[in-house]
């Protein structure tokens, strides 16, 4: 089997992306693990598949798979390249459209400089959405992890999210905490974990441990859950930048009842084809 591929990244956190329009792209956990192996394969922290969408809502739908083959509901660094992937290809119309992702509708657009804004939808904190082991809504949960007590705050950006409140990010137990929180039993899908220092009332410094794949250079979604859960708190204003290790990210929410958005770059880095 030979696929054709895209390699992208967005601020570092990078894709494999398939064209499945007219040829269905049928791999299995094994042959995406195979794919995204990074001495092995072609490597990768997630595979975007494009596909037709059958509703009449949205001009095209997106899947997306973590290197360890498991899938995932969203990915914000994955629908902007999807989205600069399709204008690029000329199949995308200017202004604002929507994409079918796994987890609902999103609205895209490619904007004049080739960043990407992407309307994220409203953050969902009820416990129930997440979903996260609690019986009551709280700006602040205390959880026990591998026999300490960590505070969080959960979110759901179309994928669950912990957030920790750090005092410096650089020094963030990101590599021991990320993967016991991000398989919490208090997590019933597992969740990724962000660890976020609050810079100012308009820059956060981040990392991000993804399920699925680890720590990883940027997280889109977990970038909008860091902004959404210390808004939630008023410690922040209601744009912020978010800064994390491969670059950063503008996030404005304006609060409950208002959608999240989120702005910037989708990068091509070569074409390819792989052999199986």
């Amino acid at each position: 089997m030979a696929l054709a591929f895209s390699k992208m990244h967005g601020i570092g956190n990078d894709f494999v992306v398939l064209d499945c329009r007219q040829h269905a792209c049928a791999l299995d956990a094994a042959q995406i693990r195979k794919m995204g192996d990074r001495h092995l394969g072609v490597g990768f922290d997630q595979l975007l598949t494009i596909e037709q969408d059958e509703t009449a809502d949205c001009v095209f739908r997106y899947a997306i798979w973590n290197r360890d083959g498991s899938p995932s509901g969203q990915c914000g660094n994955g629908v902007r390249c999807v989205a600069a992937w399709l204008a690029r290809d000329g199949s995308l119309e200017a202004g604002l459209v929507r994409l079918m992702s796994p987890s609902g509708p999103v609205r895209v657009e490619v904007l004049a400089d080739a960043r990407v804004r992407v309307d994220m939808g409203e953050p969902r904190f009820s416990p129930a959405d997440v979903p996260f082991a609690a019986t009551t809504e709280c700006d602040r949960y205390r959880i026990d992890v591998a026999g300490r007590t960590i505070e969080i705050g959960a979110v759901s950006m179309g994928n669950p999210h912990a957030v920790i409140d750090v005092a410096d990010v650089d020094q963030a137990e990101v590599g021991v905490l990320g993967p016991q929180l991000a398989h919490a039993e208090v997590f019933a899908q597992g969740c990724n974990v962000g660890f976020a220092q609050i810079l100012s009332r308009s820059a956060i410094a981040l990392r991000v441990w993804e399920r699925g794949v680890g720590e990883t250079l940027g997280c889109g979604s977990g970038a909008c859950a860091a902004m959404a859960v210390m808004h939630r708190r008023r410690q922040v204003d209601d744009e912020v930048e978010i800064r994390l290790p491969g670059g950063a990210l503008l996030i404005q929410w304006q609060g409950p009842g208002h959608p999240l958005w989120m702005t910037g770059p989708a990068t091509f880095v070569f074409e390819g084809v792989w052999h199986e």
